[in-house]
C-alpha cells in the first residue's frame, strides 16, 4: 500500500488552499468554543475533594454515583483507579464548603454503602494549587514553542521556523477545542498529552523539512512547490506507518487503560491525527506562503560530480 502511495506522486499542495480554509474554519471554531464554553477542568486546577477506596469485591459504579447523587453529591465523579475494586470519587471546590467536613460526609456515605470497603485516602486540592498549576502549564507550552522556533530557526531557516511554529499551535488549538466541546475532563495528564503532541508533531515536522532542504540543494530544476511536493512524497510511508503504529497503541490504552487514562488516550489519539495533517500541509503550505525558494537553503560550495547527486528527474 505504501508503495502504491510513493509511486502516484500525489500533488498534496495542489489542495492547499482547500486544506488552509478548513484549518482556519477549525481554528476559528476552536477559539469560538474556549471563549465561550471553555475548557472542564479536572480537579488538579479547580480545587476540591479526592477520595481514594478500595472494596472487597468489584466495586458497582452506576449505584455508587446514585448514592451520591441521593445525598446530594451531584458532581461527584466516579471512576476506577486501577482494577475494578478500586474507586476514586472528585468532588470540585465550593465556596463556603469545609473540605474537610465534605471529606467526612462522603467517607460516610461510602461506608453506608458498602461497610467493609477501605478508605485509603483523602486529599483536598487547594483552588490556589489549581490556578498555579494553569498558570505553570499555559507558560510550559509558551515556553516549549519558543524554544522549538529557536531550535528550527537554527537548524533550518526562519520561514521553515515560523511554519512549524504555526503547525503546533494549529495542532494545540483543534486539540483544545475537542475538549471545549465535547467538555472531557482537562486535568494534569491531559496537559502532558498536549506536550506529547507539541513533540510528536514537531519529529514529523522535522523528517519532512529535511527532505526539503536535502532536494532543495540536490534538484537542479523545478518550482519550490513541485520540490515540496516530491518530498512529502518521499516522506509519506514513514509518515503514515509512524501514525498508524502510533494510533494502535493509544487506541489499546483507550480502550483497554481503565478511566484514569481516558483523557489522557483521546488527548494523544487527537493529537496525532491533527499533527499527521498539519506535517503534511500546514507546515509546508506555510513556508510557501512566506516565499521559502532555493536560495534560502542551498549552501554555496563547490560541489562534486557524479556520486553525490541523486536523479530526480522521475519526479516532475
Amino acid at each position: 500500500m505504501f508503495k502504491a502511495l510513493r509511486e502516484k506522486k500525489l500533488e498534496f499542495l495542489k489542495w492547499r488552499g482547500v486544506a488552509m480554509t478548513v484549518s482556519a474554519i477549525l481554528i476559528l471554531a476552536s477559539i469560538a468554543l474556549l471563549a465561550t464554553r471553555g475548557l472542564n477542568w479536572g480537579l488538579d486546577f479547580t480545587g476540591g475533594i479526592l477520595v481514594e477506596v478500595g472494596f472487597p469485591q468489584a466495586a458497582d459504579l452506576p449505584a455508587l454515583r446514585e448514592e451520591l447523587q441521593k445525598s446530594g453529591f451531584d458532581d461527584a465523579v466516579v471512576q476506577l483507579f486501577g482494577t475494578e475494586k478500586d474507586v476514586t470519587v472528585r468532588l470540585p471546590a465550593k465556596e463556603g464548603q469545609n473540605a474537610e467536613e465534605i471529606g467526612n460526609a462522603v467517607q460516610r456515605v461510602l461506608a453506608d454503602f458498602e461497610p467493609n470497603i477501605d478508605i485509603r485516602r483523602i486529599e483536598s486540592v487547594g483552588a490556589a494549587v489549581g490556578e498555579e498549576l494553569a498558570e505553570k502549564g499555559s507558560l510550559a507550552m509558551l515556553i516549549a514553542l519558543i524554544c522549538i522556533m529557536i531550535y528550527v530557526t537554527l537548524r533550518f531557516e526562519w520561514k521553515f521556523a515560523l511554519g512549524s511554529v504555526l503547525a503546533l499551535i494549529h495542532d494545540v488549538t483543534i486539540t483544545l477545542g475537542f475538549f471545549s466541546l465535547f467538555q472531557v475532563d482537562f486535568d494534569l495528564t491531559v496537559l502532558a498529552a498536549i506536550l506529547a503532541v507539541i513533540g510528536y508533531s514537531l519529529n514529523d515536522t522535522i523528517v519532512v523539512f529535511d527532505r526539503i532542504r536535502e532536494n532543495f540543494r540536490l534538484v537542479r530544476s523545478g518550482t519550490p512547490i513541485n520540490i515540496i511536493n516530491t518530498s512529502l512524497n518521499q516522506t509519506l510511508s514513514r509518515t503514515l506507518m509512524t501514525s498508524l503504529t502510533t494510533l494502535l497503541v493509544l487506541v489499546a490504552l483507550f480502550v483497554l487503560g481503565g478511566a484514569m487514562i481516558h483523557s489522557f488516550a483521546e488527548a494523544l489519539i487527537v493529537g496525532v491525527l491533527v499533527g499527521t495533517y498539519s506535517s503534511i500541509y500546514v507546515a509546508s503550505s506555510a513556508a510557501i506562503s512566506l516565499g521559502v525558494k532555493k536560495e534560502d537553503l542551498v549552501q554555496v560550495q563547490v560541489e562534486k560530480e557524479g556520486a553525490d547527486q541523486e536523479n530526480l528527474a522521475d519526479y516532475f
